[in-house]
């Protein structure tokens, strides 16, 4: 029976078998891409303006078609989110062979299926489910 101060039971006694000093863990091959600090300030003012402008939009009023508002908002998250995925998450063709963007672009589709989907289906419950005019709807059988 061994101790437990055996190297081969507790890694912290054995530094070759400590993942944590294992210089091949933490190397950078340039598989996949960290931040610069330049690259998160752009980012971050590009979030605040996107978010700052459709707040001023809605609380100014200077749009009086609320249409128009609701587009550019829409507009401006979509680009919101893109600036999110580039700047903060590091997505691009390169991290990781792009696989990483792959698998985001397959979520995002699944996403948009499942809600798109979802409205389609309450629409058209909505518009069938309507009562008969004159408000009766028949003996249910």
């Amino acid at each position: 029976m061994s101790t437990p101060l055996d190297p081969a039971l507790d890694p912290a006694l054995d530094p070759a078998l400590d993942p944590a000093l294992d210089p091949g863990l933490h190397a950078h091959d340039g598989s996949h891409g960290h931040g610069s600090r330049r690259g998160y300030r752009v980012g971050t003012i590009l979030s605040i303006l996107l978010t700052a402008v459709p707040f001023w939009l809605v609380m100014s009023g200077v749009l009086h078609d609320a249409q128009t508002t609701a587009l550019l908002i829409f507009a401006m998250a979509l680009v919101q989110i893109v600036v999110h995925v580039v700047c903060f998450l590091h997505l691009d063709t390169q991290s990781e062979g792009g696989w990483t963007l792959l698998a985001f672009l397959f979520t995002a589709v699944i996403v948009v299926l499942t809600i798109g989907g979802s409205i389609w289906v309450m629409y058209h419950l909505n518009t069938n489910m309507m009562p008969m005019p004159g408000g009766t709807m028949g003996p249910v059988r």
